[in-house]
């Protein structure tokens, strides 16, 4: 498979996790299973990507995964070990969200030259 599929498939993956998990507030919200094999995915898929493309794009995972952990303390609380899993491949390079809403980052296709 093309490094370019592998590094799309595992950005869809994070971003729908994302997506799946914002704003939710209690584990009755979540398919408890489905959520742990999704996250299993995701940490596997990052350990088969080569390090220079995770470096990459490092700072923009980490700001996604930390939205998903924050939307996940709310809904799981603060010891869950999935959520360690996904805090685990935040690098903290970057600016982190404060909260699951946080999305003032400038796109790349917005940049000036």
């Amino acid at each position: 498979m093309h490094i370019y599929t592998k590094i799309y498939q595992f950005a869809a993956s994070v971003g729908a996790l994302e997506g799946y998990v914002y704003k939710k507030q209690s584990p009755d919200e979540l398919d408890l299973p489905a959520l742990t094999a999704w996250i299993d995915n995701i940490c596997q898929a990052r350990d088969h990507l080569p390090a220079e493309a995770l470096a990459e794009f490092q700072a923009d995972l980490d700001r996604t995964l930390g939205r998903a952990v924050i939307s996940l303390k709310a809904a799981l609380g603060e010891n869950d070990e999935r959520i360690g899993r996904l805090q685990a491949l935040i690098r903290g390079d970057g600016r982190m969200p404060v909260s699951a809403d946080d999305f003032n980052k400038r796109k790349w296709f917005e940049e000036d030259g």
